[in-house]
């Protein structure tokens, strides 16, 4: 294992900068919030560590990218920035995430909730969700998997067209792979910074992704025209789970993170570093290391500890949007669907943790 480690000077100026104008902007932030971000160049700080590489494989190896700091951040011409008419985000279901309609609406609106607390001050909106027929996307059979995968070029542009007028951006999930062009295997996600849309799917996040092949899709694919959507009639849903809960969360706000201009982050241990594969993905903390949250801050302007209470929130609200459901083809008459939040409660530790640090 190799640890990524900065000098505690390399690290104060890409959170606070060496340029006079962005060093005045950090001392506008009060002496608690500057005490918890000072945290990022403190040696013995055990809230933000250094960037561990487990092998060759890693991000950070295998696609050498330069870091980005705050002013190159801050300076680049483009970042995208919320202005008070495009103060939404919205976010575009595309097929089912739960395996019956009302467990895909809760964990919907799970998803929305979060949201609402990680980009604390913006509006996020639902769209809508549509079945796959309706982005006339282009689909295949991984090679490998032998599961379905969808365009996601191709998503991209339908996302462009459904973008509303309030709209910073749009973003399509969907429990469906993705694949960006013929000759990739596949991808997580991928987003346009230029007009503001992305497209991001859990399906390798769940349990038993490569134990549900569908394998006669072949078959029925060479059957069936291009066009005909059918295929996906009866796809595959990975039961829901606390752990794919903390994996959607996870790439959604890293993903969305992109969209304001937050490059891989390569400083500390942060939810923008870049993953090569899930084992990467899993090691990759929620949280955001000090400077990228202020590269966050200072697009929305939102108050810091308001956020990480608001954070808290969300996971303490176990009954949020959970009310007794009927899930389809169920002969019970009533289920409770509480929010799974148990993958969430190291994460609590931590926020407890900062907020302990701005109130001292």
């Amino acid at each position: 294992m190799q640890t990524v480690r900065h000098s505690e000077q390399t690290l104060r100026t890409a959170l606070i900068s060496k340029n006079p104008v962005l060093v005045s902007q950090y001392e506008k932030f009060n002496p608690a919030e500057r005490r918890l971000m000072n945290e990022a160049f403190q040696p013995a700080s055990d809230l933000f560590g250094p960037i561990t590489l487990h092998s060759q494989s890693d991000w950070i190896t295998s696609h050498p990218e330069p870091p980005q700091d705050f002013e190159e951040f801050f300076n680049a011409p483009s970042r995208k920035t919320p202005s008070p008419e495009k103060r939404s985000i919205y976010i575009q279901c595309i097929g089912l995430l739960g395996n019956t309609r009302i467990i895909s609406e809760e964990y919907i609106k799970w998803l929305k909730g979060y949201c609402e607390a990680f980009f604390y001050g913006l509006t996020v909106k639902l769209l809508e969700p549509v079945p796959v027929s309706a982005t006339r996307c282009s689909f295949r059979v991984n090679d490998s998997t032998q599961n379905l995968q969808i365009h996601a070029g191709h998503i991209l542009k339908f996302l462009k067209r459904r973008k509303p007028e309030d709209a910073f951006c749009v973003v399509g999930i969907t429990m469906i792979d993705l694949y960006p062009r013929d000759s990739w295997n596949f991808v997580f996600g991928q987003a346009s910074l230029t007009d503001g849309v992305g497209i991001f799917s859990f399906a390798r996040y769940g349990s038993d992704f490569y134990n549900s092949s569908c394998g006669s899709n072949r078959k029925a694919l060479q059957k069936k025209s291009a066009n005909d959507y059918s295929v996906f009639d009866n796809y595959y849903v990975p039961e829901v789970t606390s752990v794919l809960l903390l994996r959607s969360c996870k790439t959604l706000t890293h993903e969305i993170g992109h969209i304001f201009g937050l490059r891989h982050c390569q400083w500390l241990a942060c939810l923008m570093q870049g993953s090569n594969h899930l084992e990467e993905a899993d090691r990759r903390p929620l949280n955001l290391c000090p400077i990228c949250l202020r590269k966050l801050q200072c697009a929305i302007g939102f108050n810091i500890v308001e956020r990480y209470k608001a954070l808290v929130r969300w996971i303490d609200d176990e009954s949020t949007d959970t009310p007794r459901v009927t899930p389809k083809h169920s002969r019970e008459e009533s289920v409770n669907l509480p929010k799974p939040v148990e993958a969430f409660k190291e994460w609590k530790e931590w926020i407890m943790k900062c907020l302990a640090v701005v109130q001292k």
